[in-house]
């Protein structure tokens, strides 16, 4: 009889308490021994001597377009290229055709990813003025991520751009409400700046600075008003940090690779619209702002915002192409390539990519190497250099900004729940993701 379903030997092991060389037994899907376990009896075993084994990395935003975008992706492509990328748990977006803005529209998404997506998956209902007196039920229901909002960018019902709306839907229910926050009155007025056409460089000159802080202080003050929490993504500015580090007691902070590594006007250069992204990609000056709040404790998560579309969607003449870049393969290489810069440690990226995600969104079993938790690593070789490709991307979309970027630091192995689903790039096996459990039960 075997002791274990699966071993992890001779890894690095990055625990609650810091780095140790440790072997990970794995029995059921959970981790059921951290130490020495040379001589037992495994049913298999995973080499991971010279490499680190981290907690399962959590994406809490990507947008994989199922249903009703799929031509840009879906969820067996994205979920594809989150595991080939070391990630494997991922929370989706309500932005798809049909919009998922009630249990129906949820359920189908579920029904989609059974036996379809490669690594466990929570969904995010949509708040909107239609639905928000149902959502304080709709957000507990099972797999539900929770409830998002888009203050800016966004079309239909899912658009909410006056207080009134915003606060309907943070005074029903008590779950974390996950907000897309431009001002959408700001970026109508300034839309004549590139309505006639631009270059792509003025997209963060139409949704300037302003733009971003003046919906997050109106969501700040609203959810200080509701005493409901809400996790303010992809932050892009120092000054809505000074915000946000005054409303730690309601919100918390996403930030992603992408405002991370790119720069404007470079990016623009060269890159044109595909770095085109809401909120924009700016200067050297905002990026190094972003960092001083990783190095403060701020950020609490990182998310890479993964949003797919076609090359001949993004080629469209500025501003007609849409914004939005994939991410979600890239995100482990990119961050692991900062680490071995000095620009944060190892044991901070754990926190903003798996703990940090636990805690915010009280996942149950998972963010932690830890006894009875999912056994869910990203195994990593942290002195490996690679160059990020368009070809290896799985994404349907078939492109990457980083397309030709030399990197120190790479994803040898995705394990989920005790089965090994990616080593050494490559798949294995069939998809078999689950939908994620939340601590009340849900």
């Amino acid at each position: 009889m075997t002791a274990f379903d699966l071993v992890l030997a001779g890894g690095t092991v990055v625990l609650p308490g810091g780095a140790a060389e440790a072997d990970i037994g794995v029995r059921d899907g959970r981790i059921a021994a951290v130490g020495a376990l040379a001589g037992q009896a495994v049913a298999d075993r995973l080499d991971c001597r010279g490499l680190h084994v981290l907690p399962g990395v959590i994406d809490t935003q990507v947008h994989f377009r199922e249903p009703g975008l799929t031509h840009k992706e879906d969820l067996e492509t994205g979920t594809a290229s989150a595991a080939a990328g070391g990630v494997t748990t991922i929370f989706e977006m309500p932005n798809t055709k049909p919009l998922t803005v009630d249990p129906p529209a949820l359920q189908d998404k579920f029904t989609r990813a059974r036996g379809r997506a490669w690594c466990d998956h929570a969904f995010f209902m949509g708040g909107t003025a239609e639905n928000a007196e149902h959502l304080g039920d709709w957000e507990r229901l099972p797999g539900c991520a929770g409830v998002k909002v888009f203050m800016g960018s966004s079309t239909g019902s899912l658009l909410l751009p006056d207080d009134d709306g915003l606060e309907s839907v943070l005074a029903n229910g008590r779950r974390r409400v996950a907000v897309h926050a431009e001002d959408e009155p700001r970026l109508e007025e300034r839309w004549p700046l590139v309505a006639d056409g631009a270059p792509a460089h003025r997209h963060p000159d139409w949704r300037d600075i302003d733009t971003a802080v003046t919906a997050t202080r109106r969501l700040l003050t609203l959810a200080r008003k509701t005493g409901r929490p809400v996790h303010v993504l992809h932050i892009t500015t120092g000054a809505e940090m000074d915000l946000l580090a005054q409303y730690r007691d309601v919100a918390s902070v996403e930030v992603t690779p992408q405002h991370l590594t790119l720069v404007a006007p470079d990016c623009y250069d060269r890159l044109g619209s595909l770095a085109q992204m809401n909120p924009p990609i700016r200067d050297d000056e905002q990026r190094q702002t972003l960092w001083r709040a990783i190095d403060n404790g701020l950020v609490d998560v990182m998310g890479s915002d993964h949003a797919p579309h076609t090359l001949e969607e993004k080629h469209k003449p500025y501003p007609q192409s849409p914004s939005g870049m994939p991410g979600v393969q890239t995100l482990v290489p990119l961050m692991l390539d900062h680490v071995a810069a000095g620009r944060l440690t190892l044991q901070r990226l754990v926190d903003l990519t798996s703990a940090g995600p636990q805690r915010l969104f009280g996942i149950s079993g998972k963010g932690r190497i830890s006894l009875g938790y999912d056994a869910d690593f990203t195994v990593v070789d942290l002195k490996a250099r690679r160059t990020i490709e368009a070809s290896g991307m799985r994404s349907r979309c078939g492109w990457t900004p980083f397309d030709g970027m030399s990197v120190t630091g790479w994803p040898m192995a995705t394990v989920i729940r005790g089965a090994v689903v990616m080593r050494e790039d490559e798949l294995l096996g069939a998809p078999a993701g689950e939908p994620v459990r939340f601590i009340d039960g849900q």
